[in-house]
């Protein structure tokens, strides 16, 4: 193999798009390389993406390697898995970045295996040794009550990046890269399984995961009801709604709207945590918020050490007076 070079970022197409993950992965990418000296390259999959190259050069790529195949159509382990070895071993990436999401989760351990090096999972920030010029991914640990600093020596490195963990860079449709076709090489005998349906999740609003601003509402919520409250907050901030998991498991609120371990990963910019502990188990799928305002009674509250800002007071006389004060401030 030859020597290893560029920072390399696997890109995710979602109904045609791409997702941002996407951008992020490029705007951390672009630092990278930076530091290094190298050059930033995508990995485009799927089916009738050509068209997307020129979007992900104007996010910072200075190459996109596009393998547009049929038979990439929809993620599937083997397609992908065999596909991404092709490239990496014809390319050799210094670096090789993927999102920490369900693609990424499930391509970047076996990939890593075939590629005979390690990956850092699950990393929310990233950054270049000055002195070794090693990768160093920084990710929780202890169900999110530490970071850990992770490197590999091994080439490629490899790290999954947590969305909203990264800045995409500025779109700037003037910058110029190179367009890379390569065929995926596949035969339909390889993939062992099949997409047989897809169901898409019903949201009202805006997506979780997706959100600048979460209102996350836990057990001392009390009830369904209570919920009401969150979503009339996050309608005047244009953000969503979460749990934890005990509202999910009382059937308060549906299950996809939790948030922790076992539940969904956020990174939004505000994290309004309301009436819930902080336990480690939830505050490990929300330790990428930038700013967390707690609400709880207890003043002893874990959630408190996790905050940047506090309110010790009952979320029933809280929630409606800073729900009406945000009303008047957000219309002037």
């Amino acid at each position: 193999m030859a020597e290893n070079k560029g920072v390399m970022v696997v890109g995710e197409v979602v109904e045609g798009k791409l997702a941002p993950i996407t951008m992020e992965l490029l705007g951390g990418g672009r630092a990278l390389a930076d530091a290094l000296g190298e050059e930033l390259s995508a990995v485009l999959m799927g089916s009738g993406i050509a068209e997307l190259a020129q979007e992900a050069i104007a996010f910072g790529a200075e190459k996109v390697y596009v393998i547009d195949d049929p038979l990439l159509a929809n993620y599937r382990t083997d397609s992908y898995v065999a596909v991404m070895e092709k490239v990496v071993k014809q390319v050799s990436p210094n670096i090789l970045l993927l999102g920490q999401t369900a693609i990424g989760r499930d391509l970047a351990p076996r990939l890593a295996f075939r590629l005979d090096t390690a990956v850092s999972m699950d990393c929310v920030e990233l950054s270049i040794d000055p002195e070794s010029k090693l990768l160093l991914g920084t990710r929780p640990v202890y169900g999110g009550n530490a970071r850990g600093v992770y490197c590999c020596e091994t080439r490629p490195q490899m790290a999954t990046v947590r969305s909203k963990a990264l800045e995409p860079l500025p779109r700037d449709d003037s910058r110029k890269g190179e367009v890379i076709n390569i065929e995926s090489g596949l035969d339909p005998s390889m993939i062992r399984t099949e997409v047989l349906e897809k169901v898409k999740e019903e949201v009202v609003g805006i997506k979780l995961e997706d959100a600048d601003v979460v209102i996350c509402g836990g057990r001392g919520m009390g009830s369904a009801e209570a919920f009401q409250d969150l979503e009339a907050l996050a309608k005047v901030l244009g953000g969503a709604v979460g749990a934890t998991r005990p509202p999910c498991d009382n059937g308060w609120v549906p299950a996809s709207l939790q948030v922790g371990l076992t539940g969904k990963i956020v990174g939004p910019t505000l994290y309004i945590a309301v009436a819930l502990s902080g336990s480690s188990q939830h505050m490990s799928g929300c330790s990428g918020a930038k700013n967390i305002i707690a609400i709880n009674k207890d003043p002893e509250a874990n959630i408190f050490k996790e905050a940047r800002f506090g309110v010790v007071g009952d979320y029933k006389k809280v929630l409606p007076a800073f729900t009406e004060k945000l009303k008047k401030l957000v219309s002037g």
